[in-house]
Protein backbone atom coordinates (compact mmCIF):
# COMPACT_ATOMS: atom_id res chain seq x y z
CA UNK A 1 0.00 0.00 0.00
CA UNK A 2 1.43 3.25 -1.11
CA UNK A 3 1.53 6.32 1.28
CA UNK A 4 -1.08 8.09 -0.32
CA UNK A 5 -3.23 5.52 -0.72
CA UNK A 6 -5.92 3.30 1.07
CA UNK A 7 -7.66 0.46 0.19
CA UNK A 8 -10.91 -1.10 0.94
CA UNK A 9 -11.52 -4.57 0.67
CA UNK A 10 -9.88 -7.09 -1.37
CA UNK A 11 -10.70 -5.66 -4.91
CA UNK A 12 -6.91 -3.98 -5.48
CA UNK A 13 -5.48 -7.41 -4.82
CA UNK A 14 -7.59 -9.04 -7.43
CA UNK A 15 -5.55 -9.39 -10.42
CA UNK A 16 -8.68 -8.61 -12.68
CA UNK A 17 -8.92 -5.15 -11.33
CA UNK A 18 -5.57 -3.97 -12.55
CA UNK A 19 -4.58 -3.16 -15.93
CA UNK A 20 -1.16 -4.34 -17.71
CA UNK A 21 0.40 -0.81 -16.77
CA UNK A 22 -0.40 -0.96 -13.62
CA UNK A 23 -3.53 1.19 -13.31
CA UNK A 24 -6.66 0.07 -12.13
CA UNK A 25 -9.99 -0.59 -13.52
CA UNK A 26 -13.27 -0.74 -12.14
CA UNK A 27 -17.43 -0.66 -13.74
CA UNK A 28 -17.71 2.71 -11.54
CA UNK A 29 -15.41 5.36 -10.61
CA UNK A 30 -17.42 7.98 -7.93
CA UNK A 31 -15.33 11.05 -7.06
CA UNK A 32 -15.95 11.97 -3.96
CA UNK A 33 -15.92 9.89 -0.72
CA UNK A 34 -18.30 12.05 1.40
CA UNK A 35 -21.46 11.22 2.98
CA UNK A 36 -23.65 10.93 -0.40
CA UNK A 37 -20.75 9.20 -2.35
CA UNK A 38 -19.34 6.64 0.10
CA UNK A 39 -23.12 5.44 0.69
CA UNK A 40 -23.56 5.35 -3.60
CA UNK A 41 -20.08 3.23 -3.39
CA UNK A 42 -22.10 0.63 -0.60
CA UNK A 43 -24.86 0.52 -1.81
CA UNK A 44 -22.97 -0.50 -6.12
CA UNK A 45 -19.89 -2.50 -4.27
CA UNK A 46 -22.52 -4.37 -1.58
CA UNK A 47 -24.33 -5.31 -4.81
CA UNK A 48 -21.41 -6.76 -6.59
CA UNK A 49 -20.93 -3.78 -8.94
CA UNK A 50 -16.74 -3.19 -8.62
CA UNK A 51 -16.26 0.34 -7.39
CA UNK A 52 -13.50 2.61 -7.22
CA UNK A 53 -14.25 6.23 -5.08
CA UNK A 54 -11.67 8.66 -5.20
CA UNK A 55 -11.48 11.54 -2.64
CA UNK A 56 -8.98 14.66 -1.70
CA UNK A 57 -9.33 14.21 2.10
CA UNK A 58 -7.64 11.64 4.47
CA UNK A 59 -10.10 9.48 5.59
CA UNK A 60 -8.64 9.71 9.70
CA UNK A 61 -9.06 13.71 9.07
CA UNK A 62 -12.55 13.64 7.98
CA UNK A 63 -13.24 11.45 11.55
CA UNK A 64 -11.53 13.32 13.63
CA UNK A 65 -14.26 15.51 15.77
CA UNK A 66 -12.88 18.92 15.24
CA UNK A 67 -13.20 18.57 11.55
CA UNK A 68 -16.73 19.25 10.95
CA UNK A 69 -18.69 19.84 14.11
CA UNK A 70 -22.72 19.30 11.76
CA UNK A 71 -25.04 17.05 12.63
CA UNK A 72 -27.30 15.73 10.22
CA UNK A 73 -31.07 14.77 9.92
CA UNK A 74 -31.97 11.27 8.59
CA UNK A 75 -35.33 10.61 7.76
CA UNK A 76 -37.24 7.76 8.43
CA UNK A 77 -36.30 6.55 5.15
CA UNK A 78 -33.00 7.12 4.83
CA UNK A 79 -32.26 5.38 7.77
CA UNK A 80 -34.07 2.18 6.39
CA UNK A 81 -31.61 2.57 3.40
CA UNK A 82 -28.75 2.95 5.33
CA UNK A 83 -30.27 -0.51 7.44
CA UNK A 84 -30.47 -2.25 4.44
CA UNK A 85 -26.61 -1.45 3.12
CA UNK A 86 -25.06 -3.01 6.86
CA UNK A 87 -24.32 1.30 7.81
CA UNK A 88 -27.15 1.89 10.33
CA UNK A 89 -26.14 -0.73 12.46
CA UNK A 90 -23.09 1.26 13.58
CA UNK A 91 -24.63 4.89 13.85
CA UNK A 92 -27.43 3.50 15.72
CA UNK A 93 -26.38 4.05 19.22
CA UNK A 94 -25.14 7.31 18.56
CA UNK A 95 -28.56 8.64 16.69
CA UNK A 96 -31.13 10.10 18.55
CA UNK A 97 -34.60 9.61 17.76
CA UNK A 98 -37.10 12.46 17.07
CA UNK A 99 -40.23 12.17 18.15
CA UNK A 100 -41.90 15.60 18.25
CA UNK A 101 -41.21 18.67 16.19
CA UNK A 102 -42.76 21.82 17.69
CA UNK A 103 -42.63 24.77 14.74
CA UNK A 104 -43.45 28.49 15.82
CA UNK A 105 -42.86 31.91 14.78
CA UNK A 106 -41.48 34.54 16.47
CA UNK A 107 -39.27 37.57 17.15
CA UNK A 108 -35.56 37.77 18.89
CA UNK A 109 -35.88 39.06 22.60
CA UNK A 110 -40.21 37.78 22.50
CA UNK A 111 -41.97 34.57 23.22
CA UNK A 112 -43.12 32.33 20.37
CA UNK A 113 -46.35 33.13 19.00
CA UNK A 114 -49.16 30.97 20.79
CA UNK A 115 -49.95 29.58 17.21
CA UNK A 116 -48.16 26.81 16.17
CA UNK A 117 -47.36 23.13 14.61
CA UNK A 118 -46.57 20.48 16.54
CA UNK A 119 -46.45 16.81 14.66
CA UNK A 120 -46.06 13.87 17.29
CA UNK A 121 -44.96 10.32 16.48
CA UNK A 122 -48.40 9.58 18.19
CA UNK A 123 -50.55 11.09 15.34
CA UNK A 124 -48.97 8.88 12.62
CA UNK A 125 -50.89 5.45 11.55
CA UNK A 126 -50.20 2.15 12.71
CA UNK A 127 -48.34 1.58 9.04
CA UNK A 128 -45.91 4.20 9.83
CA UNK A 129 -45.61 4.29 13.61
CA UNK A 130 -42.26 5.40 15.18
CA UNK A 131 -39.85 8.22 14.99
CA UNK A 132 -40.31 10.47 12.83
CA UNK A 133 -36.15 10.82 11.97
CA UNK A 134 -33.01 10.63 13.66
CA UNK A 135 -30.11 13.69 14.53
CA UNK A 136 -26.73 11.77 14.03
CA UNK A 137 -22.97 13.80 14.34
CA UNK A 138 -21.73 13.53 10.60
CA UNK A 139 -18.38 12.49 11.94
CA UNK A 140 -20.48 9.41 13.34
CA UNK A 141 -22.01 8.92 10.21
CA UNK A 142 -18.35 8.94 8.62
CA UNK A 143 -17.02 6.24 10.72
CA UNK A 144 -20.08 3.70 9.81
CA UNK A 145 -19.48 4.48 6.38
CA UNK A 146 -15.78 3.88 6.66
CA UNK A 147 -16.49 0.69 8.66
CA UNK A 148 -18.72 -0.46 6.22
CA UNK A 149 -16.88 0.03 3.32
CA UNK A 150 -13.67 -1.94 4.98
CA UNK A 151 -16.08 -4.95 4.82
CA UNK A 152 -16.84 -5.50 0.83
CA UNK A 153 -14.06 -7.01 -1.50
CA UNK A 154 -15.99 -4.67 -4.50
CA UNK A 155 -15.10 -1.48 -3.43
CA UNK A 156 -12.01 0.26 -3.39
CA UNK A 157 -11.03 3.68 -2.07
CA UNK A 158 -8.13 5.58 -3.22
CA UNK A 159 -7.34 8.81 -0.45
CA UNK A 160 -5.94 11.11 -0.38
CA UNK A 161 -5.89 11.20 -4.51
CA UNK A 162 -7.15 13.66 -6.87
CA UNK A 163 -8.36 13.44 -10.11
CA UNK A 164 -5.96 15.44 -13.00
CA UNK A 165 -7.53 14.70 -16.09
CA UNK A 166 -10.79 12.47 -17.09
CA UNK A 167 -11.32 11.55 -20.88
CA UNK A 168 -14.98 10.13 -21.11
CA UNK A 169 -14.24 8.07 -24.73
CA UNK A 170 -17.13 6.50 -26.16
CA UNK A 171 -16.74 2.96 -25.23
CA UNK A 172 -15.19 4.11 -21.56
CA UNK A 173 -14.19 6.71 -19.35
CA UNK A 174 -10.45 7.50 -18.19
CA UNK A 175 -8.92 9.21 -15.42
CA UNK A 176 -5.55 10.40 -14.68
CA UNK A 177 -4.42 11.34 -10.80
CA UNK A 178 -2.06 13.55 -9.69
CA UNK A 179 0.01 10.57 -9.19
CA UNK A 180 -0.17 9.38 -12.65
CA UNK A 181 -2.08 6.15 -12.24
CA UNK A 182 -4.78 5.80 -14.58
CA UNK A 183 -8.21 4.17 -13.85
CA UNK A 184 -10.38 2.70 -16.62
CA UNK A 185 -14.21 2.19 -16.30
CA UNK A 186 -17.85 2.08 -17.61
CA UNK A 187 -19.04 5.20 -15.75
CA UNK A 188 -18.00 8.39 -13.47
CA UNK A 189 -20.24 9.22 -10.89
CA UNK A 190 -19.90 13.36 -9.65
CA UNK A 191 -20.25 13.21 -6.02
CA UNK A 192 -17.77 15.53 -5.35
CA UNK A 193 -19.77 18.35 -3.88
CA UNK A 194 -21.80 21.97 -4.58
CA UNK A 195 -18.29 23.28 -6.57
CA UNK A 196 -18.15 19.99 -8.46
CA UNK A 197 -15.19 20.31 -10.79
CA UNK A 198 -16.81 17.07 -13.54
CA UNK A 199 -19.80 18.85 -13.31
CA UNK A 200 -17.65 22.14 -14.18
CA UNK A 201 -15.49 19.89 -16.86
CA UNK A 202 -18.82 18.66 -18.61
CA UNK A 203 -20.43 21.70 -19.65
CA UNK A 204 -23.57 21.26 -17.11
CA UNK A 205 -25.20 24.38 -16.37
CA UNK A 206 -26.37 25.90 -13.10
CA UNK A 207 -28.85 27.91 -11.61
CA UNK A 208 -27.48 29.03 -8.48
CA UNK A 209 -28.27 31.89 -5.97
CA UNK A 210 -26.89 33.41 -2.52
CA UNK A 211 -29.03 33.69 0.29
CA UNK A 212 -28.00 36.70 2.75
CA UNK A 213 -28.18 34.16 5.58
CA UNK A 214 -25.46 32.10 6.63
CA UNK A 215 -25.99 29.20 8.85
CA UNK A 216 -23.88 28.81 12.62
CA UNK A 217 -24.03 25.19 13.81
CA UNK A 218 -22.28 24.24 17.01
CA UNK A 219 -23.37 21.53 20.07
CA UNK A 220 -25.24 22.42 23.11
CA UNK A 221 -25.18 21.40 26.49
CA UNK A 222 -28.63 21.87 28.50
CA UNK A 223 -29.77 21.24 31.87
CA UNK A 224 -33.35 19.86 31.22
CA UNK A 225 -33.92 16.36 28.64
CA UNK A 226 -35.49 17.23 25.20
CA UNK A 227 -37.50 14.87 25.71
CA UNK A 228 -36.89 13.17 21.60
CA UNK A 229 -38.61 17.11 20.66
CA UNK A 230 -37.07 18.75 17.85
CA UNK A 231 -37.46 22.56 17.44
CA UNK A 232 -37.93 24.61 14.91
CA UNK A 233 -38.35 28.74 15.89
CA UNK A 234 -38.83 30.99 12.63
CA UNK A 235 -37.01 34.41 13.54
CA UNK A 236 -36.84 37.54 10.97
CA UNK A 237 -32.85 36.35 9.75
CA UNK A 238 -34.10 32.35 9.13
CA UNK A 239 -35.06 29.85 11.41
CA UNK A 240 -33.26 28.94 14.58
CA UNK A 241 -33.25 25.14 15.14
CA UNK A 242 -32.68 23.22 18.43
CA UNK A 243 -32.54 19.63 17.40
CA UNK A 244 -32.19 16.63 20.22
CA UNK A 245 -29.18 14.76 19.88
CA UNK A 246 -28.23 11.95 22.41
CA UNK A 247 -26.50 12.09 26.15
CA UNK A 248 -23.04 11.99 26.69
CA UNK A 249 -21.92 9.27 28.52
CA UNK A 250 -21.72 10.90 31.35
CA UNK A 251 -25.00 11.87 31.26
CA UNK A 252 -25.47 15.67 29.54
CA UNK A 253 -27.99 16.40 27.97
CA UNK A 254 -26.94 17.92 24.14
CA UNK A 255 -28.49 19.37 21.08
CA UNK A 256 -27.58 20.34 17.76
CA UNK A 257 -28.16 23.99 16.53
CA UNK A 258 -28.42 25.31 13.48
CA UNK A 259 -28.81 28.85 13.65
CA UNK A 260 -30.05 30.86 10.21
CA UNK A 261 -28.51 34.53 10.76
CA UNK A 262 -27.97 37.46 8.54
CA UNK A 263 -24.57 37.11 6.61
CA UNK A 264 -23.83 40.72 7.95
CA UNK A 265 -23.94 39.93 11.36
CA UNK A 266 -22.62 36.49 11.42
CA UNK A 267 -18.54 37.22 11.42
CA UNK A 268 -19.40 39.25 15.05
CA UNK A 269 -21.60 36.33 16.62
CA UNK A 270 -18.90 34.24 15.77
CA UNK A 271 -16.10 36.55 17.95
CA UNK A 272 -18.33 36.19 21.00
CA UNK A 273 -17.15 34.97 24.12
CA UNK A 274 -18.97 31.80 25.26
CA UNK A 275 -20.59 33.66 27.90
CA UNK A 276 -22.32 36.45 25.22
CA UNK A 277 -22.94 34.14 22.88
CA UNK A 278 -25.07 31.58 25.12
CA UNK A 279 -26.75 34.72 26.10
CA UNK A 280 -27.92 35.55 22.43
CA UNK A 281 -28.75 31.66 22.03
CA UNK A 282 -30.97 32.68 25.11
CA UNK A 283 -32.68 35.52 23.55
CA UNK A 284 -33.83 33.69 20.69
CA UNK A 285 -35.07 30.30 22.12
CA UNK A 286 -37.47 29.68 24.97
CA UNK A 287 -35.89 28.37 28.35
CA UNK A 288 -37.40 24.66 27.78
CA UNK A 289 -34.22 23.46 28.06
CA UNK A 290 -32.76 25.65 30.33
CA UNK A 291 -29.37 27.22 30.14
CA UNK A 292 -27.95 26.79 26.84
CA UNK A 293 -24.53 26.71 26.13
CA UNK A 294 -22.31 25.70 23.03
CA UNK A 295 -19.31 23.11 23.07
CA UNK A 296 -16.80 21.68 21.45
CA UNK A 297 -16.70 25.05 18.82
CA UNK A 298 -18.72 26.73 16.77
CA UNK A 299 -18.74 26.50 12.66
CA UNK A 300 -20.69 28.60 10.07
CA UNK A 301 -21.31 28.38 6.24
CA UNK A 302 -22.70 30.68 3.37
CA UNK A 303 -26.02 29.27 2.48
CA UNK A 304 -27.05 29.37 -0.74
CA UNK A 305 -29.46 27.21 -3.64
CA UNK A 306 -28.06 25.31 -6.82
CA UNK A 307 -29.20 22.99 -8.50
CA UNK A 308 -27.67 21.94 -12.00
CA UNK A 309 -29.80 21.82 -14.95
CA UNK A 310 -28.82 17.98 -16.10
CA UNK A 311 -27.70 15.13 -13.89
CA UNK A 312 -26.34 13.02 -16.19
CA UNK A 313 -23.43 13.71 -19.40
CA UNK A 314 -21.91 10.87 -21.79
CA UNK A 315 -20.58 8.38 -18.84
CA UNK A 316 -21.78 10.40 -16.17
CA UNK A 317 -23.73 11.07 -13.10
CA UNK A 318 -24.29 13.31 -10.79
CA UNK A 319 -25.51 12.73 -6.94
CA UNK A 320 -26.19 14.47 -4.44
CA UNK A 321 -24.81 17.93 -4.09
CA UNK A 322 -22.77 17.98 -7.31
CA UNK A 323 -26.92 17.98 -8.50
CA UNK A 324 -28.53 20.07 -5.39
CA UNK A 325 -28.06 22.23 -3.20
CA UNK A 326 -30.60 23.60 -0.57
CA UNK A 327 -31.45 25.49 1.90
CA UNK A 328 -31.15 23.75 5.47
CA UNK A 329 -34.39 24.79 7.01
CA UNK A 330 -35.99 21.20 6.62
CA UNK A 331 -33.11 19.07 6.98
CA UNK A 332 -33.43 17.71 3.93
CA UNK A 333 -30.10 18.31 2.20
CA UNK A 334 -28.68 14.81 3.19
CA UNK A 335 -31.84 12.90 2.68
CA UNK A 336 -32.03 14.37 -0.99
CA UNK A 337 -28.81 13.21 -1.62
CA UNK A 338 -29.00 9.55 -0.63
CA UNK A 339 -32.01 9.16 -2.35
CA UNK A 340 -30.33 9.81 -5.77
CA UNK A 341 -27.62 7.29 -4.14
CA UNK A 342 -30.22 4.70 -4.01
CA UNK A 343 -32.21 5.31 -7.76
CA UNK A 344 -28.96 5.40 -9.35
CA UNK A 345 -27.89 2.28 -7.37
CA UNK A 346 -31.35 0.30 -8.43
CA UNK A 347 -31.08 1.77 -11.80
CA UNK A 348 -27.05 0.47 -12.66
CA UNK A 349 -27.89 -2.57 -10.20
CA UNK A 350 -30.58 -4.21 -12.86
CA UNK A 351 -28.77 -2.94 -16.19
CA UNK A 352 -25.46 -4.85 -14.55
CA UNK A 353 -28.11 -7.92 -14.32
CA UNK A 354 -29.62 -7.05 -18.10
CA UNK A 355 -25.50 -7.20 -19.10
CA UNK A 356 -25.82 -3.61 -20.04
CA UNK A 357 -23.19 -0.79 -20.23
CA UNK A 358 -23.69 0.86 -16.90
CA UNK A 359 -22.39 4.40 -18.66
CA UNK A 360 -24.97 3.74 -21.82
CA UNK A 361 -26.77 6.93 -22.58
CA UNK A 362 -29.91 4.28 -22.50
CA UNK A 363 -29.42 2.92 -18.72
CA UNK A 364 -28.58 6.58 -17.86
CA UNK A 365 -31.79 8.61 -19.30
CA UNK A 366 -33.83 6.75 -16.39
CA UNK A 367 -31.80 8.31 -13.92
CA UNK A 368 -33.00 12.12 -14.60
CA UNK A 369 -36.78 11.16 -15.06
CA UNK A 370 -36.67 9.37 -12.02
CA UNK A 371 -35.54 12.11 -9.67
CA UNK A 372 -35.87 14.88 -11.16
CA UNK A 373 -39.35 15.62 -10.10
CA UNK A 374 -38.00 15.36 -6.45
CA UNK A 375 -35.52 17.39 -6.50
CA UNK A 376 -37.19 19.93 -7.81
CA UNK A 377 -39.83 19.71 -5.65
CA UNK A 378 -37.71 20.04 -2.59
CA UNK A 379 -35.59 22.69 -4.12
CA UNK A 380 -38.89 25.29 -4.63
CA UNK A 381 -39.96 23.87 -1.23
CA UNK A 382 -37.09 25.03 0.97
CA UNK A 383 -36.44 28.19 -0.95
CA UNK A 384 -40.19 29.37 -0.20
CA UNK A 385 -40.55 28.35 3.11
CA UNK A 386 -37.12 30.83 3.82
CA UNK A 387 -38.60 33.44 1.93
CA UNK A 388 -42.27 33.55 3.83
CA UNK A 389 -40.66 32.72 7.40
CA UNK A 390 -37.33 34.99 6.88
CA UNK A 391 -39.37 38.31 7.60
CA UNK A 392 -41.30 40.11 9.90
CA UNK A 393 -43.92 41.36 7.80
CA UNK A 394 -47.12 42.09 10.04
CA UNK A 395 -50.04 40.69 7.85
CA UNK A 396 -47.25 37.79 6.57
CA UNK A 397 -46.39 36.91 9.95
CA UNK A 398 -50.03 36.24 10.66
CA UNK A 399 -51.07 34.68 7.63
CA UNK A 400 -48.33 32.02 8.47
CA UNK A 401 -49.13 31.66 11.96
CA UNK A 402 -52.68 31.47 11.28
CA UNK A 403 -51.54 28.37 8.72
CA UNK A 404 -49.40 27.02 11.08
CA UNK A 405 -52.52 26.59 12.95
CA UNK A 406 -54.77 24.99 10.33
CA UNK A 407 -52.13 22.41 9.65
CA UNK A 408 -52.05 21.60 13.28
CA UNK A 409 -56.21 21.00 13.59
CA UNK A 410 -56.20 18.76 10.60
CA UNK A 411 -54.77 14.97 11.50
CA UNK A 412 -54.79 14.22 7.52
CA UNK A 413 -52.94 16.91 6.18
CA UNK A 414 -50.83 16.87 9.29
CA UNK A 415 -49.84 13.31 8.48
CA UNK A 416 -48.98 14.06 5.00
CA UNK A 417 -46.50 16.69 6.09
CA UNK A 418 -45.13 14.32 8.23
CA UNK A 419 -44.58 11.72 5.48
CA UNK A 420 -42.96 13.94 3.31
CA UNK A 421 -40.57 15.02 6.30
CA UNK A 422 -40.07 11.29 7.10
CA UNK A 423 -38.98 10.53 3.37
CA UNK A 424 -42.19 8.13 2.90
CA UNK A 425 -44.03 10.00 -0.16
CA UNK A 426 -43.44 9.56 -3.66
CA UNK A 427 -41.60 7.13 -6.20
CA UNK A 428 -39.29 5.65 -3.84
CA UNK A 429 -36.04 3.05 -4.63
CA UNK A 430 -36.10 -0.24 -3.28
CA UNK A 431 -33.54 1.00 -0.65
CA UNK A 432 -35.34 3.88 0.80
CA UNK A 433 -38.65 1.26 1.34
CA UNK A 434 -36.30 -0.41 3.32
CA UNK A 435 -35.76 -3.55 0.59
CA UNK A 436 -32.53 -5.20 -1.01
CA UNK A 437 -31.31 -4.55 -4.50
Amino acid sequence: MTANRVEFGAMAKKNSAKGQDGGLTAEVLIVGGGLAGLTQAIALAGAGIETLVVDRADPALLQAAAHDGRSSAIARGSSQMLAVLGIWERMAAQAQPIMDIRVSDGRVGRAAAPLFLHFAQENLDAETAGPLGYIVENRVMREALHARAAEIPALELLAPASIAELRRDPGAAVARLEDGRELRTQLVIAADGRNSQLRAAAGIETTKWDYPQCGIVATLHHDKPHHAMAFEHFLPAGPFAVLPMTDTHEGQHRSSLVWTEKRELVPAMMALSDDAFSAELMRRFAPSLGDLRAVGGRWSYPLSLLFAERIVDHRLALVGDAAHGIHPISGQGLNLGLRDAAALAEILVEARRLGLDLGGAEVLAGYPRWRRFDNLALIAVTDSLNRLFSNDIGPIRLARDLGLAAVNQVPPLKRLFMRHAMGLVGDLPKLVRGEAL
